[in-house]
Order: C-alpha cells, then sequence, then structure tokens
C-alpha cells in the first residue's frame, strides 16, 4: 500500500463529504495502490452507517469516541497501512492528480518528511471586503512555486494540515511523542472549541528525525468554507486558537524556551486594546488581535494546570 488517505470528521456537512469523497472517486491513482479511512470522531449520527465506502476495495470506518482532532489524528495513524499519509478534512476536494503527484514529490524529494500545497477557497458567500485580510486563517493560500525547509521552527514552507502528507516514519514517531504528552494532547480543536497547533506539531516532529518540510503549487486542493466561518465572531475563535497553539508550539519545540507569566491579565488586555486604538487599527484588527492574546493566556493555564516543565 502506497497511500493512505485519512479523513477525520465529526458531525459533517453532508454535501462537503460528498464532494470530498467524489473527488478522492476521481484520483487519477489506482485503487489498488491506496486506503482510504475515514474517521468518526464521535459524531452525533455514526458516520459507518450513513456512508458506504464500497466503491473503495480498501476503505474503512473507523471510531473514535474521544473528541478532538487530534485524538482522530492519532486513531488514524494507527490504524494507517500506507507509506505515506495523507490527511484530508471533511471540507477538502482534492484535485485529481493530488495522490499521485504525492508520490512523486515522495520521490524527488527524499529529505522531507512533510509537505502539503495550494489551497483554493470556496465561499458558500463572498466575505465582506474589510474581513479579507484576516482569512489566512482559514487556510487559503495559492503558491506560485516550491518552497522546502530543514529547519526546526515554523517558516513558509511548513505545510498546513488540509491535504498534509506525512511518511509513515514520522507520522509514528509523532504519535509516539503525542501519547505521552498531555500538553501535546490538548492542541488543535476540540469540539466547538477552536484550538489550533496539532497539523504544526506534527510537521515539526520530523525535525528530529531529520526531516525538512516543503510546501508545492502542483498539489492543489479546494477548500470549501461555508457562510458561518466568515462571521467575525468565528474568526476570533481561530485567531484565539493560533494563539493558543503557537504558545505551546513555543514551549514545546523551542529549547530553553518560557512562556511569561501574564500578570495582571485584565489590565493587560485593557492597554492592548489602547495601544491598537492609537495605533489606528481598525475594530477587526483590535479584536482578532486581542483574541490572539486571550489564546496565549488560555495557553499559559494550560501550561500551568498540566505543571509543564518549561514553565515560569
Amino acid at each position: 500500500m502506497n497511500v493512505s488517505v485519512i479523513i477525520c470528521s465529526h458531525n459533517p456537512r453532508a454535501d462537503y463529504l460528498r464532494r470530498v469523497l467524489d473527488a478522492l472517486k476521481a484520483q487519477t491513482l489506482p485503487l489498488d495502490q491506496w486506503e482510504l479511512l475515514l474517521v468518526d470522531n464521535a459524531s452525533r449520527e455514526p458516520l459507518a452507517t450513513a456512508w458506504d465506502l464500497s466503491w473503495h476495495p480498501h476503505a474503512r470506518h473507523l471510531r473514535e469516541d474521544k473528541t478532538g482532532l487530534t485524538h482522530a489524528r492519532l486513531c488514524g495513524i494507527a490504524a494507517a497501512q500506507g507509506d505515506l499519509l495523507v490527511f484530508v478534512d471533511d471540507d477538502n476536494v482534492l484535485r485529481p492528480d493530488y495522490l499521485k503527484t504525492c508520490l512523486k514529490i515522495s520521490a524527488d524529494y527524499p529529505h522531507l518528511g512533510a509537505w502539503g500545497g495550494s489551497c483554493v477557497a470556496e465561499f458558500e458567500t463572498e466575505p465582506l471586503e474589510e474581513l479579507r485580510p484576516w482569512l489566512g486563517g482559514l487556510v487559503i493560500e495559492q503558491l506560485k512555486t516550491p518552497v522546502w525547509a530543514k529547519l526546526p521552527k515554523w517558516t513558509d514552507a511548513s505545510p498546513a494540515g488540509a491535504g498534509l502528507v506525512l511518511r509513515q516514519t514520522q507520522a509514528s514517531h509523532y504519535r509516539e511523542l503525542v501519547l505521552n504528552d498531555p500538553v501535546r494532547q490538548s492542541l488543535d480543536r476540540t469540539g466547538k472549541l477552536l484550538g489550533a497547533g496539532g497539523d504544526g506539531d506534527m510537521v515539526l516532529s520530523g525535525f528530529t528525525l531529520g526531516f525538512g518540510a516543503g510546501r508545492f503549487p502542483e498539489l492543489e486542493l479546494t477548500h470549501l468554507i461555508p457562510s458561518q466561518r466568515l462571521a467575525l465572531k468565528y474568526l476570533e475563535g481561530i485567531h484565539e486558537g493560533f494563539g493558543y497553539g503557537n504558545a505551546l508550539l513555543e514551549a514545546i519545540h523551542q529549547p530553553g524556551y518560557s512562556l511569561t507569566r501574564p500578570r495582571f491579565q485584565h489590565i493587560r488586555i485593557f492597554l492592548l486594546n489602547l495601544y491598537l486604538l492609537a495605533a489606528g487599527r481598525n475594530r477587526i484588527a483590535r479584536r482578532l488581535t486581542l483574541a490572539s492574546q486571550r489564546g496565549r493566556i488560555r495557553a499559559y493555564r494550560v501550561l500551568k494546570e498540566l505543571v509543564y516543565s518549561q514553565l515560569t
């Protein structure tokens, strides 16, 4: 088995998941070279009864009742048999040659352990112009040139979770790290809580194995974005998740890094808001910047609760 496609889904939108599966049916890589794993992460209606995967000879339904994207990914990694693991969200429509291109990149760049590509947005409703500068958090970017790096930190070459490809060696290493680290287990979204950082942890875990990471324009998917994700309140949740996830990733992956104790938290946020007002930042910029700061404060509380060794 060359490739394992892992879809982690929690109460998916049916029309979106149907398009995701239809795009997989249209892949140019022959079915006997890849497997399909649909991980049901505690959905209200079991996906195994609602979705027929019999069109694929190597498809399996998996169930992970512990809510959270990280736990769903661990479930998929444990079951995967492919040399490459491709993580496809339940709103990602892959280009027909996506899986075949994954194999080509694997052969051409054996020093990479993780890679991804372009994410083209398809909006259910067009976003307001004032929101467009802030939509990068929805994983939207179309690459023009390939980029890769072998640096133990997050760079422009680090791929996002949508369409992320990992070598089996790196994926198994990541899984062992997470199973023994409650801080890592707290990354990423859980139910309605919009955490982040799990995909970054997957990518960064490969550097200890000597792997690099990259992004390639020939790998392309369409990211289906429903109207509710364009609400400012939702974007605030996304940015708070970024602040949370980035703080935890810094504590995990930067030797000697210490997350500063957020003294007088409410005063700190109040003063930051005054600074943003004085700097002429608009309402959206202020709200999203403050949301990121709240995420970092939440990260400190989690690290303190888990008695993390690098906390000061």
